[in-house]
């Protein structure tokens, strides 16, 4: 049995996780696993108020933390990190939004995972959840929409946004302004980084990574 090793992916994804504030950057984001989960707000709800976004969130951060636990476990092979920011990408249920006047939103939550958690690992961990919520006599419908996939994000434009998420769209037209400006254009899901706990944080200190996949002008398919 080898000694444990660390995994420190916060250090090594530093610039893709903890962003300046100051300025909108130009990032190339590698394709990295993820724990997903697809849904929508229910109608007439924010996503503060949504019952299967809250049902969503503690699903993933239940795999998140029981991967954890069993790679930390494993006899062969025993590596411990810290368990990953969540993630959001978001999108009308039509495609595109405006963010500014917009009621009704798709979402896909997400927790990236390391690359030595495998599928095998994955339902091993989504049988033992199930096991625990049944005998707790919880639901396991949500647990059954978890899935662990790869995703390829490529080249990006993100800054670091600090304040209330209702301030968002003055930080999002930055970033529109910014792509425009260096000849890029916006294209896929607006998504955001969640680093503070709107449940312990006030607004104006929530720190929240917002990011958005561009591509080059000359080569945007009309």
């Amino acid at each position: 049995m080898g000694g444990l090793v660390k995994l420190d992916l916060k250090k090594q994804l530093k610039h893709l996780y903890l962003p300046s504030a100051k300025e909108v950057v130009l990032v190339d984001v590698p394709e990295m696993q993820f724990a997903l989960i697809d849904g929508r707000i229910e109608p007439g709800l924010s996503p503060g108020e949504s019952p299967d976004f809250a049902e969503a969130i503690g699903a993933l951060y239940g795999f998140s933390y029981t991967l954890k636990f069993m790679s930390k476990q494993h006899l062969e092979r025993s590596i411990d990190y810290a368990v990953m920011a969540l993630e959001g990408l978001w999108t009308t249920p039509g495609g595109g939004a405006d963010y500014l006047s917009s009621k009704e939103w798709a979402w896909t939550l997400m927790m990236m995972q390391p690359d030595h958690i495998t599928g095998e690992m994955f339902a091993e961990a989504q049988e033992k959840l199930k096991k625990k919520r049944a005998k707790e006599g919880q639901s396991t419908e949500v647990l059954g929409r978890v899935r662990l996939e790869r995703f390829a994000e490529g080249l990006c434009v993100q800054i670091m946004h600090v304040g209330p998420y209702s301030d968002e769209p003055r930080t999002l037209e930055k970033m529109a302004v910014f792509a425009e400006t260096h000849g890029y254009a916006l294209r896929g899901r607006h998504h955001e980084i969640y680093l503070g706990d709107p449940r312990a944080a006030k607004p104006e200190n929530l720190k929240t990574v917002l990011r958005h996949a561009v591509v080059p002008v000359s080569k945007e398919t009309p």
